[in-house]
């Protein structure tokens, strides 16, 4: 199962990032400032005590303001499929509405406590798994009591397999034959079923890459040099070229942040 921390995102300024992705179901608690969410015809926006249900598979314009604090903050989580899985065999499953793309709704003392359950350690101290676990799952549980359940998903795509795959080490070197090795499968079917999917080998690692990066500079006191190494680019002006041209913003922007604040990566918001 793969289970993610919480993480602590803050920014120093306000930024826009387009068309993000999201991957994961995702709920986030707005401590300061104001999240927006914006489509071509809709917006969504969050402030505190208010917190965020997004959808996997959504995407989105991103907006992340301080507006009169010194800077915005918020805590956020993703959950498996197999979490998702997990809490909509339960009963109080069928009496919540489905997230469909993205949805506010009020955070108590309660539901946040149980989000900062689900962050790091400040010791450095890991949470075992099972623990972990039953943590991300009280945070459902108590999204579910309020009304609110994640869709499960279906079986996850190559090109999702893949992904996974790759970010785990996003700055490896990536190519057909390792992964065919790795899935125990032929170059030539790998290729096939990628294929089937409209998207390269080489687009998905470059956007695997570049998501990660995002979500490092969000949730890590990484410098920018380093986040850029971390996923795959050995130039740091190379590497700031494509993010802004990807994300709209430059990774300094992003990285401006209060260092005090920080806590480690999973999903960006």
């Amino acid at each position: 199962m793969d289970l993610q921390y919480g993480a602590r995102i803050v920014a120093a300024q306000r930024y826009r990032i387009s068309t993000l992705t999201v991957r994961d179901d995702l709920f986030i608690a707005v401590l300061r400032g104001r999240k927006i969410l914006q489509t071509t015809d809709s917006a969504l926006n969050a402030g505190h005590p208010q917190g965020m249900l997004i959808a996997r598979g959504t995407q989105w314009d991103v907006i992340n303001d301080p507006e009169e604090h010194h800077h915005y903050e918020a805590l956020a989580l993703s959950f498996s499929g197999t979490l998702i899985q997990e809490f909509s065999a339960s009963s109080m499953a069928d009496t919540a509405a489905t997230v469909k793309t993205a949805q506010t709704l009020p955070v108590d003392e309660e539901l946040l406590e149980a989000m900062q359950r689900t962050l790091p350690a400040s010791s450095g101290q890991k949470i075992s798994a099972p623990l972990l676990h039953h943590r991300i799952t009280e945070v459902l549980l108590l999204l579910g009591e309020r009304g609110w359940r994640f869709e499960p998903g279906q079986a996850l795509s190559w090109p999702d397999k893949v992904r996974r795959l790759v970010a785990q080490r996003p700055h490896g070197d990536w190519n057909v034959a390792v992964l065919a090795d790795l899935f125990h499968l032929s170059e030539s079917t790998l290729r096939r079923r990628l294929e089937s999917s409209g998207i390269t080998l080489a687009a998905l690692v470059r956007e695997v890459r570049l998501e990660t990066a995002l979500s490092m500079l969000q949730t890590t006191e990484w410098p920018v040099g380093e986040v850029a190494q971390r996923c795959g680019w050995d130039s740091h002006s190379r590497f700031t070229a494509i993010f802004q041209q990807r994300w709209g913003v430059a990774p300094s922007v992003v990285r401006a942040r209060m260092k005090e604040n920080a806590q480690s990566l999973t999903e960006a918001g």
